[in-house]
């Protein structure tokens, strides 16, 4: 059985492999490293079929070490230890690269074991992970290891790829392949930067093309269908996909926010992007257009009772009225300085006259709860003390620059003024 057709090509040296020009063009630090022949234990981090299995391929052959594959979801202690022992064979005698691929999977108790074997150099470690490394990945390998981040190829590099794919399944079908326009860029988009996946749909495409040796768009939509998407709601894109969404509205930039709104609504789902909505209208909008806090909540319950894919409608508004509407972080830096305080100590016990008692112990010298009811002095306000004796006088919150704030502003300064003066302007 012949090899799929994303093995027959790939790319057999740097300059083949598309994409990833900030780490392998002329001059970047990881082909000078691989250039060199001397080889650093390396993590390569980023989405699947962008080229890490690729790329450390030839970086053992350029070294001239043996490559043995292992991947994390299967591989065994009794693998690794299976590994190293080759190191000790004909095969091993210029050096042995381990090529680990989704480290992540492997627990602590077998990263030990890779480590182990790292430290005294009976191998050379190349790990692959979808996931941040930094939160899955061994803390002791990390600091062994240089790691580079992959990004997903852009599409005009991916289209390359995909008319070359298309050249060599002529050549392996043996009769050449009517392409209908259009169909290698948009393949090139909806891959979602994945070669391998688009690779994939060109030996599907070629497949389905028969003696007619015919490709169509139309074709080309029934097998990609959904395939743009990379989604996983406990992986980073997840995460990754919350923050931008986020960092949009805040920005203000409502195209960018409704981009990422859809991105998580097409993979179905639909409680993260509410919850995180809800959060934004007090976060980033705030006091600025307090409203925006009961108008979102309102379009996050009637999402709830739509579902999808109705649901995007009243959360479409909800992101547009955001990314619009003034901002104000106030509220937020302050009740995270108030919290700062509280789990540093600071700040125990309350003002007496705050206390829920009535009565005194006989040890307290001036008796009486001694609080000022507001509502029996002009403009309902009264100045007394309510922050603990050790927090007196600190201010957390700053009063924001805008219309509904400063006006906030303006009406504490008229109460403290007339406190003053007994209530008399």
């Amino acid at each position: 059985m012949s090899a799929p057709l994303a093995d027959r090509i790939r790319p057999q040296s740097l300059d083949d492999v598309v994409g990833q020009e900030h780490l392998l063009g002329k001059d970047r630090v990881l082909r000078r490293m691989v250039e060199t022949g001397s080889i650093p234990n390396l993590i390569f981090y980023g989405p699947s079929g962008v080229g890490k299995t690729t790329v450390a391929s030839i970086i053992a052959k350029l070294a001239g070490k043996k490559l043995y594959r292992l991947n994390g979801t299967t591989a065994s202690t009794s693998d690794i230890r299976e590994v190293v022992a080759g190191c000790d064979t004909i095969d091993g005698i210029g050096g042995v690269i381990l090529y680990l691929d989704e480290i992540q999977y492997l627990n602590k108790k077998q990263q030990q074991t890779l480590l182990e074997f790292i430290e005294n150099g009976s191998i050379t470690l190349i790990a692959s992970t979808t996931e941040n490394p930094y939160f899955y990945i061994y803390n002791a390998i990390l600091s062994r290891s240089t790691v580079f981040e992959f990004k997903p190829i852009q599409p005009e590099a991916v289209e390359r790829a995909i008319c070359r794919a298309f050249r060599i399944a002529e050549e392996s079908f043996g009769h050449p392949l009517e392409l209908e326009e259009g169909v290698t860029r948009e393949l090139s988009f909806s891959c979602g930067g994945d070669v391998r996946k688009a690779i994939n749909a060109v030996e599907m495409l070629a497949l389905a093309s028969g003696d007619s040796g015919k490709v169509t768009l139309a074709d080309l939509e029934q097998i990609v269908q959904r395939s743009a998407g990379r989604y996983d709601k406990e992986g980073d894109e997840h995460y990754d996909l919350l923050s931008a969404l986020q960092k949009s509205i805040r920005g203000s930039d409502e195209n960018a926010a409704l981009h990422y709104l859809a991105r998580l609504l097409d993979s179905g789902d639909l409680i993260s992007p509410c919850r995180r909505l809800l959060v934004i209208a007090s976060e980033d909008v705030g006091l600025a257009y307090p409203q925006a806090a009961a108008i979102v909540k309102a379009c996050v319950d009637s999402a709830f009772q739509l579902g999808l894919p109705e649901a995007r409608v009243p959360l479409a508004m909800a992101v547009v009225l955001m990314a619009t509407s003034p901002k104000s972080n106030s509220s937020y830096k302050a009740i995270n300085a108030a919290m700062a305080d509280v789990q540093a100590g600071r700040g125990s016990g309350f003002p007496r006259c705050l206390q829920n008692k009535h009565y005194d112990g006989a040890e307290v010298e001036r008796k009486g709860q001694f609080y000022l009811y507001p509502h029996d002095f002009p403009n309902h306000f009264v100045r007394q003390q309510y922050l603990p004796d050790a927090l007196a006088g600190t201010v957390y919150y700053q009063f924001g620059e805008n219309k509904n704030e400063s006006a906030a502003r303006a009406y504490r300064e008229k109460l403290l003024r007339e406190s003053e003066t007994g209530g008399k302007r």
